[in-house]
Protein backbone atom coordinates (compact mmCIF):
# COMPACT_ATOMS: atom_id res chain seq x y z
CA UNK A 1 0.00 0.00 0.00
CA UNK A 2 1.44 3.78 -1.02
CA UNK A 3 1.35 6.16 1.51
CA UNK A 4 -1.61 7.83 -1.37
CA UNK A 5 -3.19 5.31 -0.57
CA UNK A 6 -3.08 5.07 3.65
CA UNK A 7 -6.15 7.63 3.27
CA UNK A 8 -8.36 4.83 2.11
CA UNK A 9 -7.22 1.80 4.13
CA UNK A 10 -10.09 0.92 6.28
CA UNK A 11 -12.96 2.90 4.22
CA UNK A 12 -15.85 1.63 3.12
CA UNK A 13 -16.83 2.97 -0.42
CA UNK A 14 -20.41 1.83 -2.33
CA UNK A 15 -20.71 2.35 -6.13
CA UNK A 16 -24.11 1.49 -7.43
CA UNK A 17 -25.35 0.93 -10.98
CA UNK A 18 -28.35 -1.15 -12.19
CA UNK A 19 -26.47 -4.36 -13.30
CA UNK A 20 -23.05 -5.27 -13.29
CA UNK A 21 -23.48 -6.43 -17.11
CA UNK A 22 -20.57 -6.19 -19.79
CA UNK A 23 -20.12 -2.53 -20.21
CA UNK A 24 -17.79 0.48 -20.23
CA UNK A 25 -19.46 1.79 -17.01
CA UNK A 26 -19.89 -1.87 -15.42
CA UNK A 27 -15.88 -2.88 -16.25
CA UNK A 28 -15.28 0.18 -14.56
CA UNK A 29 -17.09 -0.24 -11.49
CA UNK A 30 -14.85 -3.40 -11.19
CA UNK A 31 -11.71 -2.17 -12.01
CA UNK A 32 -12.65 0.55 -8.92
CA UNK A 33 -13.60 -1.93 -6.61
CA UNK A 34 -10.25 -3.58 -7.21
CA UNK A 35 -8.25 -0.85 -6.97
CA UNK A 36 -9.87 0.25 -3.29
CA UNK A 37 -9.15 -3.29 -1.73
CA UNK A 38 -5.47 -3.02 -3.21
CA UNK A 39 -5.43 0.21 -1.29
CA UNK A 40 -6.95 -1.45 2.01
CA UNK A 41 -10.55 -0.23 1.52
CA UNK A 42 -14.08 -2.22 1.26
CA UNK A 43 -15.54 -1.99 -2.01
CA UNK A 44 -19.59 -2.84 -2.21
CA UNK A 45 -21.30 -2.53 -5.46
CA UNK A 46 -24.91 -1.85 -5.04
CA UNK A 47 -26.81 -3.74 -8.23
CA UNK A 48 -29.21 -6.37 -9.27
CA UNK A 49 -27.35 -8.93 -10.52
CA UNK A 50 -25.05 -9.06 -13.98
CA UNK A 51 -22.26 -11.42 -15.74
CA UNK A 52 -19.29 -9.68 -13.68
CA UNK A 53 -20.77 -10.19 -10.55
CA UNK A 54 -18.46 -13.16 -10.07
CA UNK A 55 -15.38 -11.54 -11.19
CA UNK A 56 -16.18 -8.58 -8.34
CA UNK A 57 -16.29 -10.98 -5.79
CA UNK A 58 -12.94 -12.87 -6.68
CA UNK A 59 -10.89 -9.58 -6.82
CA UNK A 60 -12.33 -8.75 -3.35
CA UNK A 61 -15.52 -6.39 -3.60
CA UNK A 62 -18.41 -6.94 -2.11
CA UNK A 63 -21.60 -7.46 -3.51
CA UNK A 64 -25.35 -5.68 -2.35
CA UNK A 65 -28.36 -7.36 -3.62
CA UNK A 66 -30.19 -3.84 -4.54
CA UNK A 67 -32.53 -3.22 -6.84
CA UNK A 68 -30.80 -0.55 -8.46
CA UNK A 69 -32.49 -1.13 -12.12
CA UNK A 70 -35.71 0.28 -11.41
CA UNK A 71 -37.21 3.43 -12.88
CA UNK A 72 -40.20 3.91 -11.39
CA UNK A 73 -40.13 7.39 -9.24
CA UNK A 74 -42.26 5.82 -6.23
CA UNK A 75 -39.74 2.97 -6.24
CA UNK A 76 -36.85 5.10 -6.63
CA UNK A 77 -38.34 6.90 -3.42
CA UNK A 78 -38.85 3.92 -1.63
CA UNK A 79 -35.21 2.75 -2.34
CA UNK A 80 -33.78 5.58 -0.13
CA UNK A 81 -34.49 4.27 3.04
CA UNK A 82 -33.50 0.96 1.89
CA UNK A 83 -29.87 2.50 1.03
CA UNK A 84 -29.53 4.62 4.12
CA UNK A 85 -30.34 0.68 5.72
CA UNK A 86 -27.49 -0.05 3.57
CA UNK A 87 -24.95 2.47 5.05
CA UNK A 88 -25.97 2.16 8.34
CA UNK A 89 -25.09 -1.51 8.39
CA UNK A 90 -22.10 -1.62 6.21
CA UNK A 91 -20.38 2.13 8.05
CA UNK A 92 -20.70 4.08 4.24
CA UNK A 93 -18.33 6.69 3.77
CA UNK A 94 -18.31 7.86 0.37
CA UNK A 95 -21.54 6.70 -2.07
CA UNK A 96 -20.86 6.84 -6.55
CA UNK A 97 -23.39 6.81 -8.15
CA UNK A 98 -22.87 5.35 -12.21
CA UNK A 99 -26.66 5.64 -13.76
CA UNK A 100 -29.62 7.89 -13.58
CA UNK A 101 -31.60 6.01 -12.16
CA UNK A 102 -29.68 4.52 -8.60
CA UNK A 103 -28.48 8.43 -8.90
CA UNK A 104 -31.22 9.92 -7.89
CA UNK A 105 -31.45 7.35 -4.47
CA UNK A 106 -28.16 7.90 -3.87
CA UNK A 107 -28.43 11.60 -3.91
CA UNK A 108 -31.47 12.10 -1.57
CA UNK A 109 -29.51 9.63 0.76
CA UNK A 110 -26.11 11.14 0.31
CA UNK A 111 -27.73 14.73 0.92
CA UNK A 112 -30.01 12.87 4.02
CA UNK A 113 -26.97 11.41 5.80
CA UNK A 114 -24.12 14.05 5.05
CA UNK A 115 -21.93 11.59 3.06
CA UNK A 116 -19.95 12.53 0.66
CA UNK A 117 -21.47 11.83 -3.30
CA UNK A 118 -19.71 10.95 -6.83
CA UNK A 119 -20.93 10.52 -9.98
CA UNK A 120 -20.10 9.98 -13.39
CA UNK A 121 -21.10 10.77 -16.90
CA UNK A 122 -20.75 7.10 -18.59
CA UNK A 123 -23.14 8.24 -21.52
CA UNK A 124 -23.90 11.61 -23.18
CA UNK A 125 -27.13 11.52 -21.91
CA UNK A 126 -30.20 12.94 -24.38
CA UNK A 127 -33.20 14.66 -24.22
CA UNK A 128 -33.88 18.41 -24.76
CA UNK A 129 -37.53 18.05 -22.71
CA UNK A 130 -37.32 19.99 -19.48
CA UNK A 131 -38.26 16.87 -17.48
CA UNK A 132 -35.74 14.57 -19.03
CA UNK A 133 -33.33 17.52 -18.49
CA UNK A 134 -34.07 17.80 -15.21
CA UNK A 135 -34.06 13.73 -14.95
CA UNK A 136 -30.65 13.65 -16.44
CA UNK A 137 -29.00 16.39 -14.04
CA UNK A 138 -28.69 14.46 -11.56
CA UNK A 139 -25.53 12.63 -12.62
CA UNK A 140 -24.03 16.59 -12.84
CA UNK A 141 -25.18 16.97 -8.63
CA UNK A 142 -22.21 14.69 -6.94
CA UNK A 143 -19.45 17.00 -5.27
CA UNK A 144 -17.32 15.36 -7.86
CA UNK A 145 -18.51 14.83 -11.56
CA UNK A 146 -16.56 12.56 -13.46
CA UNK A 147 -16.52 12.88 -17.15
CA UNK A 148 -15.16 10.00 -19.07
CA UNK A 149 -13.86 12.70 -21.91
CA UNK A 150 -12.96 15.63 -22.73
CA UNK A 151 -16.59 15.59 -25.18
CA UNK A 152 -18.91 14.31 -21.79
CA UNK A 153 -17.23 17.32 -19.80
CA UNK A 154 -18.09 19.78 -22.42
CA UNK A 155 -21.74 18.36 -22.87
CA UNK A 156 -22.62 18.48 -18.93
CA UNK A 157 -21.25 22.04 -18.85
CA UNK A 158 -23.23 23.06 -21.65
CA UNK A 159 -26.63 21.16 -20.18
CA UNK A 160 -26.16 21.50 -16.52
CA UNK A 161 -23.72 24.75 -16.25
CA UNK A 162 -24.12 24.89 -12.58
CA UNK A 163 -22.12 21.68 -12.88
CA UNK A 164 -19.12 23.44 -14.19
CA UNK A 165 -17.01 23.62 -10.90
CA UNK A 166 -17.25 20.16 -9.84
CA UNK A 167 -16.51 18.32 -13.36
CA UNK A 168 -13.06 16.38 -13.51
CA UNK A 169 -12.08 14.25 -16.48
CA UNK A 170 -10.98 10.50 -15.83
CA UNK A 171 -10.76 8.87 -19.35
CA UNK A 172 -11.98 5.20 -19.05
CA UNK A 173 -8.72 3.23 -18.40
CA UNK A 174 -7.64 -0.01 -20.52
CA UNK A 175 -5.51 -3.06 -18.65
CA UNK A 176 -2.33 -2.93 -20.70
CA UNK A 177 -1.59 -6.38 -19.21
CA UNK A 178 -4.56 -8.08 -20.42
CA UNK A 179 -4.63 -6.10 -23.74
CA UNK A 180 -1.01 -6.63 -24.71
CA UNK A 181 0.03 -9.22 -27.66
CA UNK A 182 2.32 -11.26 -25.25
CA UNK A 183 -0.58 -12.09 -23.19
CA UNK A 184 -2.93 -13.51 -26.01
CA UNK A 185 -2.05 -17.35 -26.52
CA UNK A 186 -2.88 -18.18 -29.97
CA UNK A 187 -5.24 -20.98 -29.46
CA UNK A 188 -7.45 -18.47 -28.29
CA UNK A 189 -7.41 -16.29 -31.74
CA UNK A 190 -8.10 -20.09 -33.19
CA UNK A 191 -10.62 -20.53 -31.21
CA UNK A 192 -12.83 -17.66 -32.30
CA UNK A 193 -11.96 -17.61 -35.89
CA UNK A 194 -13.04 -20.86 -35.43
CA UNK A 195 -16.43 -20.20 -34.03
CA UNK A 196 -16.79 -17.39 -36.22
CA UNK A 197 -16.31 -19.84 -39.15
CA UNK A 198 -13.75 -17.47 -40.90
CA UNK A 199 -11.37 -19.56 -43.36
CA UNK A 200 -7.71 -19.46 -42.66
CA UNK A 201 -6.99 -17.60 -45.89
CA UNK A 202 -8.98 -14.68 -44.83
CA UNK A 203 -8.69 -11.45 -42.70
CA UNK A 204 -11.04 -9.91 -40.44
CA UNK A 205 -12.52 -6.26 -40.18
CA UNK A 206 -13.87 -6.17 -36.83
CA UNK A 207 -16.98 -4.03 -35.36
CA UNK A 208 -17.52 -5.03 -31.68
CA UNK A 209 -20.85 -3.34 -30.06
CA UNK A 210 -24.63 -4.27 -29.52
CA UNK A 211 -26.95 -4.57 -32.47
CA UNK A 212 -28.52 -1.38 -32.79
CA UNK A 213 -28.35 0.83 -35.88
CA UNK A 214 -26.37 4.11 -34.29
CA UNK A 215 -23.57 1.45 -33.79
CA UNK A 216 -23.24 2.17 -37.65
CA UNK A 217 -23.21 -2.04 -39.15
CA UNK A 218 -24.95 -1.04 -42.08
CA UNK A 219 -22.18 1.55 -42.77
CA UNK A 220 -19.76 -1.55 -42.67
CA UNK A 221 -21.64 -3.46 -44.69
CA UNK A 222 -21.89 -1.00 -47.16
CA UNK A 223 -18.57 -0.67 -46.68
CA UNK A 224 -16.94 -3.72 -47.11
CA UNK A 225 -19.29 -4.37 -50.23
CA UNK A 226 -17.24 -1.25 -51.75
CA UNK A 227 -13.87 -2.97 -50.77
CA UNK A 228 -14.84 -6.03 -52.72
CA UNK A 229 -15.16 -3.57 -55.61
CA UNK A 230 -11.86 -2.23 -55.29
CA UNK A 231 -10.25 -5.93 -55.39
CA UNK A 232 -10.33 -6.35 -51.60
CA UNK A 233 -11.78 -9.88 -51.40
CA UNK A 234 -9.61 -11.50 -48.70
CA UNK A 235 -12.05 -10.35 -45.90
CA UNK A 236 -14.46 -11.29 -43.09
CA UNK A 237 -16.80 -8.87 -41.39
CA UNK A 238 -17.68 -9.53 -38.05
CA UNK A 239 -20.28 -7.72 -36.65
CA UNK A 240 -20.53 -8.62 -32.81
CA UNK A 241 -22.32 -7.92 -30.39
CA UNK A 242 -26.03 -8.87 -28.47
CA UNK A 243 -29.24 -8.13 -30.20
CA UNK A 244 -30.50 -7.61 -27.12
CA UNK A 245 -33.77 -8.09 -28.31
CA UNK A 246 -33.77 -6.10 -31.55
CA UNK A 247 -34.86 -9.27 -33.50
CA UNK A 248 -36.50 -6.40 -36.20
CA UNK A 249 -32.88 -4.64 -36.69
CA UNK A 250 -30.78 -8.13 -37.30
CA UNK A 251 -33.96 -8.36 -39.67
CA UNK A 252 -32.74 -5.25 -41.78
CA UNK A 253 -29.36 -6.44 -41.33
CA UNK A 254 -29.27 -10.10 -42.97
CA UNK A 255 -31.44 -8.63 -45.69
CA UNK A 256 -28.76 -5.87 -46.63
CA UNK A 257 -25.72 -8.42 -46.48
CA UNK A 258 -28.17 -10.57 -48.44
CA UNK A 259 -28.85 -7.47 -51.02
CA UNK A 260 -24.93 -6.90 -51.58
CA UNK A 261 -24.34 -10.53 -51.57
CA UNK A 262 -21.80 -11.15 -48.69
CA UNK A 263 -23.55 -13.85 -46.79
CA UNK A 264 -20.16 -15.67 -47.02
CA UNK A 265 -18.59 -11.87 -46.41
CA UNK A 266 -20.41 -10.68 -43.08
CA UNK A 267 -21.22 -12.55 -40.38
CA UNK A 268 -23.68 -11.93 -36.98
CA UNK A 269 -21.76 -13.69 -34.08
CA UNK A 270 -22.87 -12.33 -31.20
CA UNK A 271 -21.48 -11.52 -27.82
CA UNK A 272 -18.07 -11.68 -27.66
CA UNK A 273 -16.65 -12.17 -23.95
CA UNK A 274 -12.91 -12.28 -25.09
CA UNK A 275 -12.32 -9.13 -26.55
CA UNK A 276 -7.92 -9.33 -26.67
CA UNK A 277 -8.06 -12.09 -28.83
CA UNK A 278 -11.00 -10.23 -30.81
CA UNK A 279 -8.54 -7.56 -31.48
CA UNK A 280 -5.41 -9.91 -32.20
CA UNK A 281 -7.48 -12.15 -34.61
CA UNK A 282 -8.72 -8.66 -36.45
CA UNK A 283 -6.30 -7.50 -38.90
CA UNK A 284 -8.53 -3.44 -38.92
CA UNK A 285 -11.67 -2.36 -36.70
CA UNK A 286 -14.56 0.11 -37.43
CA UNK A 287 -15.94 2.48 -34.76
CA UNK A 288 -18.88 3.46 -37.28
CA UNK A 289 -21.18 5.17 -34.98
CA UNK A 290 -23.78 7.39 -36.50
CA UNK A 291 -24.14 9.68 -32.82
CA UNK A 292 -22.05 10.58 -30.49
CA UNK A 293 -20.41 8.32 -27.71
CA UNK A 294 -19.12 9.61 -24.60
CA UNK A 295 -15.79 7.66 -24.98
CA UNK A 296 -14.21 5.21 -27.34
CA UNK A 297 -13.48 1.97 -25.24
CA UNK A 298 -12.97 -0.34 -28.62
CA UNK A 299 -10.94 1.91 -30.18
CA UNK A 300 -8.90 2.24 -27.24
CA UNK A 301 -8.35 -1.87 -26.73
CA UNK A 302 -7.56 -2.48 -30.56
CA UNK A 303 -4.79 0.02 -30.25
CA UNK A 304 -3.80 -1.30 -27.02
CA UNK A 305 -3.37 -4.82 -28.94
CA UNK A 306 -1.61 -2.58 -32.30
CA UNK A 307 -4.96 -3.49 -34.30
CA UNK A 308 -5.58 -0.05 -37.16
CA UNK A 309 -8.71 1.21 -36.44
CA UNK A 310 -10.89 3.59 -38.19
CA UNK A 311 -13.70 5.67 -36.45
CA UNK A 312 -16.36 8.01 -36.72
CA UNK A 313 -15.15 11.92 -35.93
CA UNK A 314 -18.49 12.21 -33.76
CA UNK A 315 -18.24 12.30 -29.98
CA UNK A 316 -15.81 11.51 -27.70
CA UNK A 317 -14.06 8.50 -30.12
CA UNK A 318 -11.73 10.98 -32.24
CA UNK A 319 -10.14 11.93 -29.11
CA UNK A 320 -8.92 8.20 -28.43
CA UNK A 321 -6.97 7.91 -32.15
CA UNK A 322 -4.32 10.29 -33.56
CA UNK A 323 -5.25 10.97 -37.21
CA UNK A 324 -2.78 14.06 -38.01
CA UNK A 325 -0.05 14.11 -39.13
CA UNK A 326 0.35 10.80 -40.86
CA UNK A 327 4.16 10.21 -39.07
CA UNK A 328 1.87 10.16 -35.66
CA UNK A 329 -1.34 8.27 -36.90
CA UNK A 330 -2.47 5.65 -34.15
CA UNK A 331 -5.64 5.05 -36.43
CA UNK A 332 -8.16 6.82 -39.30
CA UNK A 333 -10.96 9.40 -38.59
CA UNK A 334 -14.05 9.50 -41.36
CA UNK A 335 -17.16 11.70 -41.21
CA UNK A 336 -19.90 9.68 -39.54
CA UNK A 337 -22.62 7.81 -41.89
CA UNK A 338 -20.56 7.73 -44.84
CA UNK A 339 -19.46 4.18 -45.99
CA UNK A 340 -17.06 5.49 -49.33
CA UNK A 341 -15.00 7.58 -46.48
CA UNK A 342 -15.02 3.94 -44.60
CA UNK A 343 -14.16 1.72 -47.09
CA UNK A 344 -11.22 4.29 -48.44
CA UNK A 345 -9.58 4.11 -44.74
CA UNK A 346 -10.23 0.71 -44.44
CA UNK A 347 -8.77 0.04 -47.74
CA UNK A 348 -5.17 2.21 -46.59
CA UNK A 349 -5.05 0.58 -43.35
CA UNK A 350 -5.98 -3.20 -45.18
CA UNK A 351 -2.93 -2.30 -47.66
CA UNK A 352 -0.34 -1.02 -45.52
CA UNK A 353 3.03 -2.57 -45.66
CA UNK A 354 4.39 -4.89 -42.65
CA UNK A 355 6.62 -1.87 -41.71
CA UNK A 356 4.56 0.80 -42.17
CA UNK A 357 2.09 -1.25 -39.91
CA UNK A 358 4.67 -2.17 -37.26
CA UNK A 359 5.50 1.48 -36.72
CA UNK A 360 1.60 2.53 -36.32
CA UNK A 361 0.81 -0.81 -33.61
CA UNK A 362 3.99 0.83 -31.42
CA UNK A 363 2.75 4.24 -32.05
CA UNK A 364 -0.92 3.57 -31.07
CA UNK A 365 0.12 0.84 -27.93
CA UNK A 366 2.52 4.20 -26.98
CA UNK A 367 -0.38 6.52 -27.02
CA UNK A 368 -3.22 4.52 -25.22
CA UNK A 369 -0.53 3.39 -22.59
CA UNK A 370 0.58 7.53 -21.84
CA UNK A 371 -3.39 8.84 -21.95
CA UNK A 372 -6.02 5.63 -21.32
CA UNK A 373 -4.19 3.53 -18.83
CA UNK A 374 -6.40 1.16 -16.25
CA UNK A 375 -3.49 2.39 -13.47
CA UNK A 376 -4.06 6.06 -14.77
CA UNK A 377 -8.10 6.03 -13.77
CA UNK A 378 -7.72 3.77 -10.75
CA UNK A 379 -5.29 6.73 -9.92
CA UNK A 380 -7.15 9.64 -10.53
CA UNK A 381 -10.41 7.98 -8.95
CA UNK A 382 -9.09 6.99 -6.03
CA UNK A 383 -7.51 10.12 -5.68
CA UNK A 384 -11.22 12.14 -6.13
CA UNK A 385 -12.27 9.65 -3.18
CA UNK A 386 -9.51 10.68 -0.88
CA UNK A 387 -10.05 14.24 -1.52
CA UNK A 388 -13.65 13.97 -0.69
CA UNK A 389 -12.83 11.78 2.65
CA UNK A 390 -10.01 14.63 3.36
CA UNK A 391 -10.16 16.69 6.14
CA UNK A 392 -11.90 19.67 3.96
CA UNK A 393 -14.51 16.97 3.20
CA UNK A 394 -15.28 18.72 0.14
CA UNK A 395 -14.52 19.60 -3.76
CA UNK A 396 -13.44 22.78 -3.81
CA UNK A 397 -9.72 21.53 -4.24
CA UNK A 398 -10.70 20.68 -8.30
Amino acid sequence: MSEDDRPLAGRTILQIIPRLDTGGAERTTVDIAEALVKAGARALVATESGRLIPELQAKGGIWIPFPAATKNPLRILGNISRLESVMSREAVDLLHARSRAPAWTTLLAARRTKTPFVTTYHGSYSGSSAVKVLYNSVMARGDVVIANSHYTADLIRKMHPFASNTIRVIHRGTDMRQYSNAAVDPSRVQALRHAWNVPRDKRIILLAARLTGWKGQKYLIEATALLRERGIDDVVTILAGDAQGRTHYVGELEALIAERKLTDHVHLVGHCSDMPAAFLAASAVAVPSTEPEAFGRSAVEAQAMGTPVVVTELGAVPETVIDHPASARTGWRVPPADAQALADALYEALTLGASARESLADRAREHVETQFSLESMTHETLGVYRRLLGPENSAKTF
